[in-house]
């Protein structure tokens, strides 16, 4: 679990107040990446350790997901001093980043201009489910809520007729890589001023755009140059293709791509069809294109398909279910599952990120912590007695 690797932010101290997916997987890429990360918890502790298969209470697979590299500190944040106690640990903070709605937060006395008036160089992260400028701020944001207001269940509707949520979730976990960007980028900007940094994350916001990249399409322009929705994304069309045997991914993009695939199905004569001759012709036609495609695909069987397709270097792929990933031979070899020792869990398979530095994976440096495991190491390496420790920590 250690290593001698050199992280890209090794000493740098994160006060980590969030909780459940969105904060806590930005979180833990933070401590990836060598960040002394303190989660701060309530005396119930964060919502996901009681989320899934466990071996131990408090302890569940969902709060394994998103939490090592991390200590754990226990704080009842309604009492003056678990309060007084966190003063401290923000005086020794770099970063101080929390979920938690406006309005709460405030009630608490955490809000960002206390904080950075207390530590005028700390970078402050408010991953909030609105941004506070707007009528919806303050209101509470789950990833169901954002996925239906961002426009992904609604990609779902253009595409099939009625809405539906993508069975992952994604604007958590999505709005988390945005939010760890936020939070790199205000730390590059204290490191160049030497001022702290107030960085406002807006989860619906970053989503809407998210969602809106592609799909934004004709009406990029003002006026609108046509409808909103990228056509070949939202086609009934577009789908995993039925061979004789399963299934399969084949995504020919380029014109070169789509010339092999005609030639290797003896389809020569559509290569000077005018309908698919360029990718703006193929996207106007997008629904003709893959439905005949498919026909063409439904002749052979999977393994030959994967087989003359990646020959021709068209991208291709097995559909994998969430068993199958486990067997695959490329993650096999990368390593994607880390299994190591957890000192209370025993036996785990933790997700790699899919990073390399300099060739080497980010280490796991810490274990995610049984709840407030380190509250009173942490605490007094901030300077607190033993009496002050004890009144932070009573109930």
């Amino acid at each position: 679990m250690n290593s001698d690797l050199s992280q890209p932010l090794s000493g740098i101290r994160v006060l980590d107040l969030t909780s459940v997916l969105f904060g806590p997987y930005a979180t833990q890429i933070l401590g990836d990446f060598g960040a002394d990360v303190i989660k701060i918890e309530a005396p119930a502790g964060d919502p996901t350790r009681g989320i899934g298969p466990r071996r131990n209470d408090g302890m569940a697979a969902a709060f394994l997901g998103c939490n090592r590299n991390k200590k754990s500190v226990q704080l009842d944040l309604k009492r003056p001093a678990a309060r007084d106690a966190l003063w401290r640990l923000i005086d020794t903070a770099d970063v101080f980043v929390h979920n938690i709605r406006p309005q709460k937060v405030a009630a608490l006395g955490f809000g960002p201009d206390p904080v950075t008036t207390r530590n005028p160089k700390i970078v402050y992260g408010a991953l909030h489910g609105y941004l506070e400028e707007g009528p919806y701020a303050g209101r509470p944001a789950y990833d169901d809520v954002i996925q239906a207001e961002s426009g992904i269940a609604g990609a779902f509707l253009a595409r099939d007729g009625k809405p539906a949520f993508a069975p992952s979730v994604i604007a958590d976990k999505s709005a988390a890589l945005i939010a760890t960007t936020g939070l790199l980028a205000a730390m590059f900007q204290r490191l160049r001023t030497g001022k702290g940094v107030y960085m406002e994350i807006g989860m619906f916001e970053s989503m809407a755009a998210y969602t809106l990249m592609e799909h934004q399409y004709g009406q990029s322009y003002s006026p609108p140059l046509g409808d909103a929705g990228y056509p070949r994304v939202i086609s009934r069309e577009r789908k995993p293709y039925a061979t004789q045997d399963g299934y399969i991914c084949m995504l020919a993009y380029t014109d070169k791509q789509w010339r092999s695939f005609w030639e290797l199905t003896g389809k020569r004569e559509l290569i000077d069809d005018s309908r698919f001759q360029s990718l703006a012709t193929r996207t106007k036609h997008i629904d003709v294109l893959y439905a005949y495609a498919g026909e063409l695909v439904a002749t052979q069987t999977s393994a030959y398909w994967l087989e003359v397709l990646s020959k021709a270097e068209i991208p291709c792929g097995k559909i994998n279910t969430f068993d199958d990933l486990r067997s695959d031979p490329h993650l096999r070899q990368t390593e994607l599952f880390r299994r190591y020792t957890h000192p209370s869990e025993g036996e785990l398979d933790i997700l790699d990120s899919g990073l390399r530095l300099n060739g080497e994976k980010l280490p796991i440096r810490q274990h995610q912590p049984k709840l407030g495991e380190h509250s009173e190491s942490v605490l007094r390496e901030a300077g607190l007695s033993p009496a002050e420790i004890a009144a932070a920590l009573s109930t």
